[in-house]
């Protein structure tokens, strides 16, 4: 019997709370909303270290950000890395990639040559390492070094990509796995279509009340746009799926890779243990085989994805491996969900204290709760089933000293089965780069890409 298709979807920066279907936030996805409603909805699924470089490699080996080594945005994975596409190939899969890579080098806008740095994705390429100009977007097709300029939003050129390597695939000879990386909602917030910006004027907006009145609701609307036009772009794939007949033997996920904070408590983009910034969209979709209008908060890590995904298939999964197969959690055994998963932030950039206004961190996220300290004390407790916005602060409460001193020990658990020490962020950046200042790893557009975007919008701004 044919193993089943994969095509994983994965956004950059959306937050589990910004689907309509969970109704926390009003925004308008109709085609997740209903997608969910086909497959199971994870409500507690967890990007373990919320940064972009860190979270996809996670996704791609299964390993926790210490082991992949991939401590901060934009340093290379190794090519000793197996990654899932590897294990896939080996089961017989032909594996795509399709949009944002962001696993190779500090120049964003580089040609990823075939072979050990795509590690696996050998099928189809059309990808580039990071971009984030959605109407001055490109690829690298296959073999080709020469960038593909797409006119339009980008989203929308990388879904029809996907459509058409889903329809000359659909009836091959072996199964296929694409993965389908969208930009946005990253920020540019108001980088959205402008059909899609106008469905969110400002005085629409309604703030979660763990913001300030002072958000800025246009940044917001801005996120809600895009999002709703990726909701859009989803649409056009699941119609892809049943016009090719593949619908019921293909495992569909919609993920991200980590959520963003936009001013919930006070704060800006990712790389924090608020539910904002680590609690992640995770849809999963395989008719007859994962329940369908199912919703569970058992806790599932982007590190599990992987064994995960390769259990579902009946492919091998590497001993190295740190995540947990949790395909029978997926296919509907409660029992068999685990007890938390880990998070952390080891490398906090410096200079930035507006966006990072604290040091380096760690934690755990249960079923119910949220925990996470910093080096010399607790920092956040929140019993998240009880308090969803998390407003109440309990960590050093008096009245919750036996869940807190739990959560530490369960804390303690994870960085003994890691072998986390749990060093400094100085510690870990000398560890793991050496071009690294301030936290961060320098990064550029090669001068190609640079200047002709430069060149594009000149040309867009004088007509």
């Amino acid at each position: 019997m044919r193993k089943p298709n994969i095509l994983f979807v994965m956004v950059d920066q959306m937050r589990a709370s910004a689907l309509g279907i969970a109704g926390e936030e009003e925004v308008l996805t109709p085609n997740l909303d209903a997608f969910a409603r086909e497959g199971t909805r994870f409500a507690r699924a967890i990007s373990n270290t919320p940064s972009c470089t860190p979270a996809r490699a996670s996704v791609l080996t299964g390993l926790h950000v210490l082991s992949h080594g991939l401590v901060a945005n934009d340093v290379p994975l190794p090519t000793c890395k197996t990654t899932i596409a590897n294990c896939l190939n080996e089961a017989g899969y032909h594996c795509g990639y399709i949009g944002k890579w962001h696993l190779d080098m500090h120049d964003r806008g580089t040609f990823i040559p075939p072979g050990p740095r795509r590690h696996g994705f050998d099928h189809f390429w059309a990808a580039n390492n990071c971009n984030h100009d959605y109407f001055d977007a490109y690829y690298y097709l296959n073999d080709d070094p020469e960038p593909r300029w797409i006119d339009g939003y980008e989203p929308e050129a990388q879904t029809r990509l996907a459509s058409e390597y889903i329809a000359a695939n659909a009836k091959g000879d072996r199964p296929f796995c694409l993965f389908l990386n969208w930009g946005p909602p990253h920020d540019p917030y108001l980088d959205a279509p402008e059909d899609y910006l106008a469905l969110y004027p400002e005085e629409r907006i309604k703030l979660r009340p763990n913001a300030p009145e002072t958000a800025d609701k246009k940044m917001l609307g801005g996120y809600y746009a895009h999002i709703s036009a990726l909701d859009a772009c989803f649409g056009s794939l699941m119609q892809t799926l049943e016009r090719t007949g593949i619908a019921e033997e293909t495992i569909v996920v919609f993920t991200s890779d980590h959520g963003d904070m936009l001013f919930s408590q006070n704060q800006l983009f990712k790389s924090k243990p608020w539910n904002e910034s680590v609690n992640i969209p995770l849809l999963i979709r395989w008719p007859r085989h994962v329940p369908a209008g199912r919703v569970t908060d058992g806790p599932i890590g982007l590190t599990d994805f992987m064994p995960t995904l390769l259990g579902l298939v009946g492919a091998a999964i590497p001993a190295e491996t740190e995540g947990v197969d949790l395909s029978a959690f997926v296919l509907g055994d409660e029992t068999a969900a685990q007890q938390s998963v880990y998070i952390n932030s080891p490398v906090i950039p410096r200079g930035y204290p507006s966006i990072f206004p604290f040091t380096e961190w760690c934690g755990v996220v249960t079923q119910s709760c949220t925990y996470a300290r910093m080096r010399d004390k607790p920092w956040v407790l929140y019993e998240d089933d009880k308090d969803r916005y998390q407003l109440n602060n309990l960590a050093l409460s008096p009245d919750h000293r036996e869940l807190q001193t739990q959560l530490e020990e369960e804390l303690q658990r994870w960085l003994q089965r890691l072998n986390d020490p749990f060093e400094s962020s100085d510690e870990v950046a000398a560890k793991y780069y050496k071009d690294g200042t301030d936290g961060m790893m320098p990064f550029y557009e090669n001068e190609k890409i640079a200047t002709t975007k430069a060149e594009r919008k000149r040309r867009r701004s004088s007509v």
